[in-house]
């Protein structure tokens, strides 16, 4: 009887682990612009019954070096393709995992009571973000900062205006600059904008003035959230999942 108890007691341990596994909550390494969004996102998971997802933000270009250099995750959210390639091509992604999640757009912003950037080309423009600090996520590095630049340069202002850009480590921090007063311009996606307080959207980038803003996520293969980091991936891309990240301003992918 005692053996009898024994088998059955490791049989039952062993029954349990993969439900263990499977009830893990994801870690979520994910674009500081995600902020707002996927925070949104996470509690609906939860209030399904589902362990809360654990959400890490920062520059997606900081993400993937973390990830590349050994760093464990379920999830990643990149705000450029480029970054999702360099994790792709280190072989963490799980295949077949990769899809489009949501697309934003680029603009300008200033003070709350500022006035609007009515230029989109050339000398005008760079009249009026050159007049002071242009905050900006770093060019070299973070996508903002890189569709940033790009969209200066095809509209003829980049030359007048990058000697007085401010880089920031994210989009997040260049807004922050903005939002302080410490410059009268800043350059975010409009999910930013619509999540800040004492700015406004001072002008709209025109879409064909930079590569198309587009949200690759991804399951990680070092990841030990199991089902869980798939389920939570899949109701991002669901309907319902959709319907929470444009109520942030996203677009649909």
């Amino acid at each position: 009887m005692r053996r009898l108890i024994a088998l059955l007691s490791v049989l039952l341990a062993l029954l349990t682990l993969p439900v263990a596994a499977q009830t893990r909550a994801p870690l979520v390494l994910a674009a500081a612009s995600m902020q707002e969004a996927l925070t949104d996102a996470a509690g609906a998971w939860a209030a399904r019954g589902h362990p809360r997802p654990v959400l890490s933000f920062a520059a997606s270009s900081a993400l993937a070096r973390q990830i590349t250099a050994g760093g464990r995750a379920d999830l990643f959210v990149s705000a450029d393709t480029d970054w999702m390639d360099v994790v792709a091509k280190a072989g963490l992604v799980v295949p077949g995992t990769r899809a489009t999640l949501v697309r934003n757009r680029l603009v300008v912003v200033g003070p709350a009571n500022g006035r609007s950037v009515v230029a989109t080309r050339g000398a005008a423009l760079a009249k009026v973000l050159a007049a002071g600090p242009l905050a900006m996520a770093d060019p070299a590095a973070v996508p903002a900062g890189k569709y940033g630049e790009a969209a200066l340069r095809r509209l003829g202002a980049w030359d007048a205006v990058a000697p007085r850009v401010v880089r920031a480590e994210n989009v997040r921090a260049a807004l922050a600059l903005v939002e302080r007063g410490a410059a009268p311009y800043g350059i975010v996606y409009a999910t930013d904008a619509l999540a800040a307080r004492g700015v406004r959207i001072a002008g709209v980038f025109p879409a064909r003035s930079h590569a198309p803003i587009v949200y690759p996520v991804a399951r990680l293969t070092g990841g030990e959230a199991g089902g869980e980091a798939e389920g939570f991936r899949r109701f991002l891309l669901s309907r319902a999942g959709q319907a929470i990240l444009t109520k942030r301003g996203f677009v649909r992918p």
